[in-house]
């Protein structure tokens, strides 16, 4: 078996059972991670809720989405954290979420199946951090740099009365937003623009390229809930929630919408900063990454992607009266 020498399935329930069911067949190593030819990658889809993680980046001594995730990784595979080369497509700051955040990690064997994995990777993960799918990776995929578009969303609970269940989760605005108006401002942001005015500067200062691709940037009203979603090839740092803070400005008719197109071509922070702030991180989430279809295909030899064990009853036996 392939992976038998490098994890030790007695520590790990949920890894025991898989690999000892008879759907576990022998390895046959046709594909590899990177360009080492006996390396093997694989692409994970994560969910979390981020109000307790300082970001996703590894720090090792303060609790990150990276820190925590590769503990089971380093447990199941028997791997250091150097070796696993865990990398994520976006590093979400402290307190944001993510729906769809993607990673990939290396290993020098194969796994035969992946189900098991998955299960028991989920076991030893808390509730907050969840694995929603594992598959094998091409060489040439890479979770930041194969990317060719993220998509953000940031909620705004509209209402007097902030519900208690949105406050991780959304932004409060009590006073009456108008929808429209947000709307048109957005859509100054759609296409390419140097976003410079919308970067923080302590993270952006040596990034070269400040022009980004925005796509779509739809305002949805959901009830008391806005949703803006913006789709684009990429971000700088905190540009969604300063987008999205200039947009909430816009909404209680402080400004008009075409400041948008202004504060776009002065390529100045300062100009922002003179008429909205920065959003706090808890409404935003990391929804959906979108890839080069050439980089999601399944290599030769690859164990069947893992979306989940799903477990139903087929007979239920009531005691005996």
């Amino acid at each position: 078996m392939s992976i038998s020498a490098a994890v030790t399935l007695a520590s790990l329930p949920h890894l025991a059972e898989a690999y000892s069911s008879p759907s576990f067949p022998t390895s046959t190593t046709l594909f590899s991670g990177d360009n080492h030819p006996h390396s093997y990658k694989w692409r994970l889809v994560i969910a979390y809720d981020g109000t307790r993680f300082s970001g996703w980046q590894y720090q090792p001594s303060i609790p990150t989405v990276q820190s925590i995730l590769e503990r089971p990784l380093t447990r199941i595979t028997k791997l250091e954290h150097k070796d696993l080369h865990l990398v994520g497509a976006g590093r979400t700051d402290a307190g944001v979420h993510a729906w769809g955040q993607v990673a990939h990690f290396i290993t020098p064997f194969n796994f035969d199946t992946l189900d098991g994995i998955h299960r028991s990777i989920n076991a030893l993960l808390p509730s907050d951090i969840r694995v929603k799918e594992i598959s094998a990776a091409a060489h040439e995929f890479h979770a930041r740099f194969s990317a060719i578009c993220k998509t953000y969303e940031y909620k705004i609970y509209n209402d007097t009365i902030l519900d208690p269940f949105q406050r991780l989760y959304a932004y409060h605005s009590e006073y009456k937003l108008n929808v429209n108006a947000m709307r048109d401002a957005a859509k100054y942001f759609i296409g390419k623009h140097d976003f410079s005015a919308f970067a923080n500067a302590s993270r952006d200062d040596r990034v070269r390229d400040r022009v980004k691709n925005i796509l779509h940037f739809d305002v949805i009203e959901m009830g008391p809930i806005l949703q803006l979603r913006v789709e684009g090839s990429g971000f700088l740092y905190r540009q969604v929630r300063n987008m999205v803070g200039l947009l909430l400005q816009v909404g209680r008719e402080a400004v008009p919408p075409d400041i948008v197109p202004k504060i776009l071509e002065t390529c100045d922070r300062k100009q922002l900063a003179k008429y909205a702030l920065s959003l706090p991180p808890h409404g935003l989430c990391l929804r959906a990454i979108k890839y080069k279809e050439e980089h999601l295909h399944l290599p030769l030899g690859s164990p069947v992607t893992s979306f989940g064990m799903h477990h139903s009853i087929k007979t239920c036996k009531l005691p005996c009266s």
